[in-house]
């Protein structure tokens, strides 16, 4: 299996003389990713980016995410599955185990199994800042997610612009922390604000929240991309998990 430890025996018993070039190519050239009829999980993503592969519940059932995740977890790393419902975490968690549910982020995890990476322990926090409760939902996709890797999190919620006083008083603790996420949903108009105001990088999320003209996340999504603020990289609408990817690249 496809594992750090793995991979570092393998060199070492290159380097020391104990196997041949010959037997250490036979030992990696396959590892990368482990094969099933419907799915070929890519073990070495975790050591390209510091996440494994992860498995969005949508389309897949019970029984292939169980497969999934029984793999990435056999190979040391930590497995997470986004956008579960209620429903489907009680189906999964009475054939895995050790479960972690976060209801609010619709995520189900297991921790890394050697506590926090090294490289995360090392890293500054992150903080998660949304305009409205409504949009907590992602944010905590996003907390959860980073969480699950061992990096630290700040979260502060409810600051939007429509009484943006409620924000000053956390730019001290915004700048403490490595890069900020911000979640927003109606105009999007909180991104811009924090990136004026502090020197981290901002990780906009815009998100369905809002009435008709909000287009189910589109306008947040143009606002924040036509920022003039400098500093601000965009994912895509309710992409909570592809902002704590980004986010955890930042060291």
């Amino acid at each position: 299996m496809y594992s750090e430890r793995a991979v570092k025996a393998t060199l070492q018993a290159l380097k020391a003389g104990r196997i041949s070039e010959k037997a250490a190519f036979k030992k990696l050239k396959n590892l990368p990713y482990e094969a099933f009829g419907f799915a070929r999980v890519d073990h070495h993503r975790f050591f390209r980016k510091g996440f494994p592969e992860v498995i969005y519940a949508p389309g897949k059932t019970p029984e292939q995410i169980v497969k999934i995740f029984r793999s990435i977890r056999k190979a040391g790393h930590p497995p997470l599955v986004t956008r579960v419902s209620p429903e489907l975490y009680a189906k999964l968690r009475r054939a895995l185990p050790g479960l972690r549910y976060s209801e609010a982020g619709r995520i189900v995890y297991a921790r890394f199994a050697g506590g926090r990476r090294p490289e995360q322990r090392s890293a500054g926090p992150v903080a998660v800042l949304t305009a409205g409760t409504s949009d907590i939902p992602v944010a905590e996709e996003a907390a959860v997610t980073l969480e699950a890797i061992g990096r630290p999190v700040r979260r502060i919620y409810d600051c939007g612009v429509a009484a943006i006083h409620r924000l000053f008083d956390k730019l001290p603790e915004l700048e403490e922390c490595r890069a900020v996420i911000c979640v927003a949903g109606m105009e999007g108009a909180l991104v811009s604000v924090v990136a004026g105001l502090i020197s981290k990088p901002v990780i906009a999320v815009p998100t369905s929240v809002g009435y008709g003209a909000h287009f189910e996340g589109l306008a947040p999504l143009l606002s924040m991309i036509n920022s003039c603020a400098q500093g601000v990289v965009l994912v895509n609408i309710d992409n909570g998990f592809g902002a704590a990817c980004f986010a955890s690249m930042i060291r």
